[in-house]
């Protein structure tokens, strides 16, 4: 009888173990840059229309001017507001008219979007994302 008491006590422990293991992993997940092309990383400037200071990332909205004589709208993802703010961002660093130029790491797909690598302010402040990822930035020119 203590044996098969002992062994589903431990398979009672082994369930509750495994299970723990498999379901807090789903809570903690977060997507991978890995649909960014960090080896082909470009250097954009335009005027921002939009500057979203949101978790769990915050966005700049750029219109960049292109080869048929109108300008398409980048979507740049940055890290999160408590990264950027401990690297000295706020959230009213960048305002909508804004003229800036960035070093992106644009998506796969060839649409206008991109992870921040860093980014030169007006006042020529160049300022980073806060995170590593891929490879290490070409200079802002």
């Amino acid at each position: 009888m203590r044996l098969v008491l002992s062994i589903i006590r431990t398979s009672g422990l082994l369930v509750t173990l495994v299970s723990s293991m498999v379901f807090s992993t789903g809570i903690s997940g977060h997507h991978s840059f890995a649909m960014f092309d960090h080896e082909n990383q470009l250097q954009l400037s335009g005027t921002v229309t939009r500057f979203q200071w949101t978790n769990p990332h915050v966005y700049i909205h750029l219109d960049v001017d292109n080869d048929e004589g109108g300008f398409d709208t980048w979507t740049i993802e940055c890290a999160n507001p408590g990264i950027l703010s401990r690297i000295g961002w706020k959230f009213n660093s960048i305002k909508e008219g804004d003229e800036i130029s960035i070093i992106v790491g644009p998506l796969h797909t060839g649409e206008p979007g991109a992870l921040l690598k860093q980014v030169k302010f007006a006042d020529g402040t160049i300022m980073s994302n806060g995170v590593r990822a891929g490879r290490p930035n070409i200079p802002l020119e």
